[in-house]
């Protein structure tokens, strides 16, 4: 979930839901939702269909595309729940079985906290929702991907993405600027 979040830039409400029983199929993720194939080069994706998303209109479907990465990879990571987690076409794309067996969306709150406790026990803070979208922005804009390409994909539709240029860059001035006049001391 955190690693498609990520790579896709999704806001993390767009790959969870509020509460155990506010799954809604019209709403959320399902697995249908997750359609895997090969582009015109014959390289593998996913394409994510956001049944709702923030910065689609209301009733707009929104596609945000996956594509192999080396360590996390968010099409391994699919791949992998589906094996671990089986389950119908109309259950929840990120989901779990209770002891019972029945199919459970994750829920937001639930997951984050699990990931801060992680976080926190290594020393390396504390994370929100909206991280995994900006922290997938701000990768791709250090890796020098064109700031256009990152806004199409993330599905920006104003130039609140660019909010996250000026953010890298500023961090970027601030913590990397006087490395190379320190090394001269």
């Amino acid at each position: 979930m955190a690693v498609c979040g990520f790579w896709g830039m999704m806001c993390f409400g767009e790959v969870s839901v509020t509460t155990c029983d506010a799954f809604d199929s019209s709403k959320h993720l399902k697995r249908r939702d997750a359609q895997f194939g090969f582009d015109l080069d014959g390289k593998y994706y996913v394409r994510l269909d956001l049944p709702s998303a923030k910065t689609a209109k209301p009733g707009e479907t929104q596609s945000v595309f996956l594509v192999p990465q080396e360590g996390l990879c968010p099409i391994e990571a699919l791949q992998n729940l589906a094996r671990v987690v089986p389950a119908g076409p109309d259950d929840p794309l990120f989901s779990w079985r209770d002891k019972h067996g029945n199919i459970r969306p994750m829920v937001q709150s639930k997951v984050i906290n699990h990931i801060n406790s992680i976080l926190k026990s290594s020393g390396w803070g504390t994370t929100f929702g909206h991280s995994f979208r900006i922290g997938g922005a701000s990768f791709y804009l250090s890796q020098k991907v064109d700031p256009e390409i990152v806004r199409i994909a993330g599905c920006w539709r104003s130039l609140a993405y660019e909010a996250y240029i000026r953010a890298f860059e500023q961090v970027t001035s601030r913590h990397f600027g006087q490395l190379l006049a320190q090394s001269s001391c």
